[in-house]
């Protein structure tokens, strides 16, 4: 799919990490953006910085948890720009700790945003998307952990690897109808961002999310990951793999799995 100057970005989490370097990425490619996230505040601060930068702008304060908020996303984005063509279904939330410890109202929070904000997505624009007869693409934020497992990340894990199931099943349903529509699964490592921000400890150690939260703020910029995500676009990717260095780890699992021998953690070569 060509990216060109005119086609309208929607992202959710757009205020900080992945999602902000996307609408950066996107406003100087002269896209018009439709954001959206929970925190008003950076929200509008975002908003303001791409407008002086004479970005055509369009913003709603939303979950994408509630179906509702992103069906109104949806819609504010045919009201102000009649349409869209590129859907980034990024808004996403951390929760470490160990499975059992973690108490319901903390799995469904991860679950709702991760994996239901994606979903609302796909069910509020693939109809819209299919309507337009035209190209577009539908980008669902899974991580490394959407194909890789580690302990204490028992909500994000699943969540992450449900939308990456998701995505490759929707991949299959628009090749059945043989639609301009696409759809691409971003499974980034570590991202400068603040997503550990989001996290609400359930019995993780501390030095286990001082690590983690060490690794995240040392992570690729941003920018860069928008860059490799427009250009896996540009040329049909469906796998948008940005940290090349942890292919060697996918290896070890799927060996495990095709030699049926039981899996062992290892940390993922840097």
């Amino acid at each position: 799919m060509r990216i060109e100057r005119g086609q309208v970005a929607v992202i959710t989490g757009a205020a900080g990490g992945i999602g902000r370097g996307l609408a950066e990425e996107a406003g100087a490619r002269g896209l018009r953006l439709v954001l959206s996230d929970v925190s008003g505040e950076r929200l509008a601060a975002l908003v303001a910085t791409l407008q002086e930068r004479g970005v055509g702008v369009a913003s709603l304060v939303g979950d994408v948890g509630q179906a509702q908020d992103v069906e109104a996303l949806r819609d504010l984005a045919v009201q102000r720009f009649g349409g869209v063509d590129l859907l980034f279904n990024n808004a996403g939330v951390m929760q470490t700790g160990f499975s059992w410890e973690i108490d319901a109202a903390q799995w469904q929070r991860l679950l709702a945003i991760n994996l239901g904000g994606v979903i609302n997505g796909v069910r509020s624009f693939l109809p819209l998307l299919l309507e337009q007869q035209r190209p577009a693409r539908v980008v669902n934020t899974a991580s490394l952990a959407g194909l890789i497992c580690s302990p204490m990340l028992g909500p994000y894990t699943v969540s992450k690897q449900a939308v990456v199931a998701l995505s490759e099943t929707l991949h299959y349903e628009l090749a059945m109808l043989q639609s301009p529509v696409g759809v691409a699964v971003l499974c980034p490592g570590p991202v400068a961002s603040d997503i550990m921000a989001s996290n609400h400890p359930g019995g993780a150690t501390q030095q286990l999310d001082d690590l983690l939260g060490s690794s995240i703020q040392q992570g690729m910029d941003p920018r860069e990951l928008a860059r490799q995500v427009f250009a896996g676009l540009e040329a049909g990717h469906f796998w948008l793999l940005p940290h090349k260095q942890f292919k060697p780890a996918l290896e070890r699992r799927l060996s495990s799995i095709l030699d049926e021998t039981n899996p062992v953690f290892q940390m993922a070569d840097a």
